[in-house]
């Protein structure tokens, strides 16, 4: 546990700031306004709205329009966001910001904490929410006291829809294909989840199923009894699980809104609402490589293995080909209900997210050297069949007010107030493990379950996650002749609890003996229907409860408590010196806790409820955070920016806890660390911003960020395998460039113009030999980081507003997603070009039909360590059509 109070420099520059203006007069004018009429195309004006809007912000962000993302086709707000100036996108889920991990970046929904559905992470995966959802999305990159202080990369506002001015309603149907998902590996799901019978047996018996535990818990019974017993707790899991070869769906989706505002006659008031439901379902099938990379590869090693030869010279300890389907659903709701009264709103948000992922793997994995198991070689290989079915659901209910009390000196506040609830439910999840033979051609001959443990395992996983949060922000104007000042002051609170559970079991051959279950190549899709009625009754195969003994465990609580408020002011001299800045002060509370399902006396409490291992999970932190920003307004044509902020990254809930999980991102069984520490870091911003006419504007701006104590993973290696782990290491350096601009190309065609950002960057971590265990490198750059990121548009509107048409390109350079061990290099992703095009045809003022054409290059994923390739992935080319009528 830390304990941390200090007021630090810069916060001491900032209070002495806010005393400025002491002999200031309070005044209020009235100013008339010119109306101004500004024409531009549907695109290129959208997108120079939302520059203007990130052009007067006090401090560095970008902002991503709903226009914006409509023109590039994004579904999501994850997806949307890599076209953001050096953000890029992770397992389609996850943003890292300037080539900071996902760790580096928050995400708020309308300004409000909300919970996270994803098992391994409490960053909220940004693909949960749709893009027909999303107003704008603001991505601030420098640091303002109204923001959380867990800020390293930048901070990620998703801003919902308002209730429009007047009527409004659509529909829209779209479709769509996979260029390598025609067909695919199905099943018949069973959603039912644990049965009752063998959850009351976990408590009956203790989690111990054995034979032996039976006989002694319950001395009524005989081995036979006994065994019947337990084949029949055997039974009530879902068995009916083989696989099919079948053509997948092609994909589809539905989506509708309705909104209008009219006025009430007994207060004078506005009501308004916007109801939306959307329906997207999809499907996949890609192959993929996974190897392990051998401790005695050489640079002439082979990364085949259909020879003998090839075999003795490979580069690898193991490898695996794996085929994978994948069948998304996802249904969204929003109903957002507002009231206006004068300078006075109030809306109530709610909004309802469900994503089911329902997955099958085939894998085949052969393994080198002395545990020789390989197709070419002695004719064997493992294969396993794996089911993962999960229901992740979020539920977000705002209370959002606005308020400016004009006989208050224009006092404004704005409010909210957040419940909201995420979880994510596996009700089946099965890991077959058979082994097969070949003949020496490579021929399938057969497959067998050996005799011994661990055959099949099923999982079930419940995760709850709750968040209350709440916030407020006061702001007073004052105006003078040459000085407009701004004092801002505000709270922000927030408590949540997470609860992970999962119950696991084990069936296990206890004959001993290896039992044949296939002899033709027709019957390898149904293996996973081996476990019927007639097969346990005739095999002495039995079930346990696969769960770790305290002090060990496989589940967790957590809890997270922040309290925080702030002052900021904002001081404008002469309409060309801006000067913001200000004091928050945050209190964090966290605590996590692993737990198991098998507590039944003290000492098992005792155990896992140590006062030395909670405290150890344990962090207690105050502190006071300062930010300040001065920007230089050169008239309408450019501004310089300046900014500094002192801020933290904090451990994730899962790493505090020794509790194994396999982390999507990398495929690695990870297990977290007690005591991790939070990470200071210290954050610096230039900018200078061009405005020219016509919606044209270019900037450049250059960071950098010093990390103390930054969090990186560390690998262990064991029986072929790579483990996982986090420590802290000594200090962490980013420094970077980055351009952006938005440019009209009439000059070649009217309705023609170009868009983009490039960021170059560097970084370098360090972590003390004593802790980073058998790493090759303990001087890397940190875990994630691209040293470049590239974003390119081509947009076209045609004079007439009947056609727009987009051709979007991205890459990222290669980063490192697992650390190198035992003189092995580090592993790192490779660059992937993206170029996505989209063309939209405007039939009439209401119908409006898209054509979106993804990943044309049809690149492959691909992972190398050591100049050698360990993993592959395909992608495929995703071909969409959508229609869209508005009334």
């Amino acid at each position: 546990m830390k304990t941390q109070y200090k007021l630090k420099r810069t916060a001491l520059a900032v209070s002495l700031s806010l005393l400025v203006g002491g002999n200031l007069a309070i005044a209020q004018e009235d100013e008339a306004i010119e109306e101004v009429v500004v024409k531009a195309s549907r695109l290129q004006g959208s997108a120079a709205a939302v520059v203007e809007e990130r052009r007067n912000q006090a401090f560095v962000a970008d902002i991503l329009g709903a226009e914006q993302i409509a023109k590039t086709g994004d579904s999501d707000a994850a997806s949307a966001l890599r076209r953001v100036t050096g953000l890029t996108l992770i397992d389609g889920k996850f943003i890292f910001v300037r080539g900071l991990g996902e760790r580096y970046s928050s995400a708020r929904l309308n300004g409000a904490n909300i919970p996270s559905p994803d098992l391994t992470r409490n960053v909220i995966p940004l693909d949960i929410f749709p893009s027909s959802i999303i107003e704008s999305l603001s991505v601030q990159k420098s640091f303002s006291p109204s923001m959380p202080a867990a800020f390293g990369g930048g901070a990620i506002d998703i801003r919902t829809k308002n209730a429009p001015s007047e009527f409004t309603a659509n529909v829209e149907i779209s479709g769509g294909y996979n260029t390598n998902s025609s067909n695919g590996n199905t099943y018949s799901e069973d959603t039912s989840g644990l049965a009752s019978d063998i959850e009351n047996a976990i408590t009956a018996f203790q989690g111990d199923f054995t034979l032996r535990n039976l006989l002694q818990t319950d001395t009524s019974l005989d081995n036979a009894a006994a065994t019947e017993l337990n084949q029949n707790l055997l039974r009530t899991l879902p068995r009916n699980t083989g696989f099919k070869s079948e053509s997948l769906n092609p994909n589809f989706g539905i989506k509708g809104s309705i909104g209008n505002s009219f006025d009430e006659s007994f207060f004078g008031g506005e009501i308004g609402f916007l109801a939306s439901v959307a329906y997207d379902n999809s499907s996949k099938f890609s192959e993929r490589f996974t190897s392990v990379l051998s401790q005695n590869f050489t640079d002439n090693c082979d990364t085949e293995s259909f020879t003998s030869e090839q075999i003795a010279n490979t580069c690898f300890d193991r490898s695996t080909d794996i085929e994978t389907t994948t069948v998304s659903e996802r249904l969204t709701a929003l109903l957002n209900v507002s009231y206006k009264l004068k300078n006075h709103e109030v809306k109530v948000l709610n909004i309802y997210l469900e994503d089911v992922e329902d997955e099958t793997e085939i894998n085949i994995a052969q393994t080198f050297g002395s545990s020789e198991s390989t197709i070419f070689g002695n004719g064997e290989a493992t294969r396993t069949h794996e089911i993962e079915y999960e229901e992740r659901t979020l539920e977000v209910t705002q209370l959002i007010g606005k308020h400016t009390f004009l006989d208050f000196y224009g006092l404004g506040f704005d409010w909210q107030y957040t419940e909201s609830e995420a979880n994510t439910e596996i009700p089946t999840s099965v890991n077959y493990v058979f082994n097969d033979f070949y003949d020496s051609d490579g021929n399938y001959l057969s497959s067998e379950i050996t005799g011994d443990d661990n055959r099949v395992i099923f999982e079930f996983v419940d995760l709850q996650d709750n968040v209350n949060s709440s916030s407020g922000n006061f702001t007073l104007p004052f105006y003078l002749s040459n000085v407009e000042i701004e004092l801002t002051a505000g709270y922000d609170f927030s408590d949540r609890g997470r609860v992970y559970t999962t119950s696991s079991f084990a069936i296990n051959n206890e004959s001993n003996q290896a039992i044949e279950l296939s002899t033709s190549e027709s019957e390898i899709l149904d293996l996973t229907g081996f476990l019927s009625d007639e097969f346990i009754d005739n095999n002495n195969v039995l079930v346990n409860f696969n769960e770790p003994s305290a002090p060990d465990a496989d589940d967790y609580l957590a809890a997270q408590k922040i309290d925080a408020g702030y002052a900021a002011f904002d001081v404008i001299y002469k309409g060309q010196f801006r000067l913001s800045g200000g004091l928050r002060y945050e209190s964090f509370k966290q605590v996590t806790i692993a737990t198991s399902s098998l507590i039944f006396d003290a000492g098992d409490l005792n155990d896992l409820f140590d006062p030395d291992i909670i405290q150890d999970g344990t962090i207690n932190e105050s502190d006071t955070y300062g930010a300040l920003a001065f920007t230089y307004i050169g008239g309408e044509n450019y501004q310089i920016r300046l900014s500094y902020g002192e801020t933290v990254v904090r451990p994730d809930l899962r790493e505090l806890v020794p509790v194994a999980y396999i982390d999507p991102l990398t495929d690695l069984r990870t297990i977290g660390r007690a005591g991790l520490e939070t990470s200071d870091i210290k954050n610096y911003d230039a900018r200078f911003e061009y405005y020219a006419g016509n919606g044209n504007n270019y900037s450049v701006g250059v960071f950098y960020k010093n990390i103390n104590a930054p969090i990186e993973s560390t690998l262990t290696i064991g029986d072929g395998e790579f483990t996982q782990s986090f420590v802290n290491g000594d200090v962490a350096t980013l420094i970077g460039v980055e351009f952006e601009w938005l440019q009209d190309l009439t000059f070649i065609n009217d309705g023609l113009f170009t868009s983009g950002n490039i960021t170059l960057s560097d970084s370098e971590s360090t972590i003390d030999p004593g802790t980073g265990g058998t790493l090759t490198n303990f001087e890397r750059r940190l875990s994630g980081h691209s040293e470049y990121v590239v974003n390119l548009q081509l947009n076209y509107d045609s004079a007439n507003g009947k056609h727009s048409s987009s051709l979007v390109y991205n890459v990222f350079g290669e980063r490192i997603v697992a650390s190198g061990v035992s003189g092995i290099e580090d592993a790192f992703e490779q660059p992937f070009h993206s170029l996505d095009a989209v063309y939209t045809y405007y039939p009439d003022f209401n119908s409006k039909i898209k054509f979106k054409v993804k990943n044309l290059l049809a690149e492959e994923q691909e992972v190398t360590q050591s100049d050698i390739v360990v993993r592959t992935r395909e992608v495929g080319t995703i071909f969409s059509v959508s229609y869209q009528y508005d009334f």
